[in-house]
């Protein structure tokens, strides 16, 4: 269970007193990382337009399996990808008023010329190149809040399952709007950022991994990926 009680036993009169974070709070950025670092159980929250959210615990199906999938789909990726690296539930801090948690990210090393970099204090800073959610439904942050924040700081493809749906949306960043990706007549979206991520939808969504990775196989096989692997080592 994700505890969300006060990590230590000062009163709350205190001036050492810090807080709990609450859905619902809103805070600056600085103020959600002081009270976030006070409660070492808390496994999951996020700053979304100066507005605190604290996730609920995960159930299996709508969440956990399809995350793992989608982590499997990105990790086979990227070790075939040097100077691409990839993270689960990693901290993200893109402005002041937002500090997001995604599912996943896929970025490129700033090293290779990417747009994102580390922190002295190992957090993400700035925008990566993709961000993925897992999305119980339509009816989510993921769609509306998140979104917006992520389009207004660059970050340049979103990806979010909606898995009561059994929908796929993926957005490319194009002239500071989000576009969503069409599949092809095959049903595979490709990546605009990533050569050689080709996604099966129709697969992944009903938990056809096998085929989901004979289609990113077939990516990987790209002249395309072939030239971003040589662009990357050249950086």
């Amino acid at each position: 269970m994700v505890n969300t009680s006060p990590q230590n036993s000062t009163p709350i009169h205190s001036p050492s007193y810090i807080p709990p974070l609450e859905s619902g709070d809103r805070l600056t950025r600085p103020e959600f990382e002081r009270r976030y670092n006070a409660m070492p159980n808390l496994k999951k929250a996020e700053l979304i337009e100066g507005v605190v959210y604290v996730s609920s615990p995960l159930r299996f199906e709508p969440h956990a399996e399809p995350h793992a999938n989608l982590m499997g789909w990105l990790w086979s990726y990227k070790i075939a990808t040097p100077g691409v690296r990839l993270g689960d539930n990693p901290t993200v801090r893109l402005d002041l008023d937002n500090e997001p948690q995604p599912d996943a990210i896929l970025l490129i090393d700033a090293a290779c010329g990417g747009q994102s970099h580390l922190g002295s204090d190992g957090y993400v800073e700035g925008a990566p190149e993709l961000v993925a959610e897992v999305a119980a439904s339509s009816a989510t942050k993921d769609l509306y809040d998140k979104k917006r924040a992520y389009r207004r700081n660059g970050i340049q493809e979103y990806i979010v399952w909606q898995v009561f749906e059994q929908t796929v949306s993926w957005f490319s960043l194009q002239n500071g709007e989000y576009v969503a990706l069409l599949p092809n007549p095959l049903g595979i979206i490709e990546s605009q950022v990533f050569p050689g991520l080709w996604l099966d939808v129709s697969a992944l969504v009903t938990g056809n991994m096998q085929q989901v990775l004979t289609v990113l196989h077939k990516g990987l096989a790209s002249v395309e990926h072939e030239a971003f692997v040589q662009q990357l080592n050249n950086s």
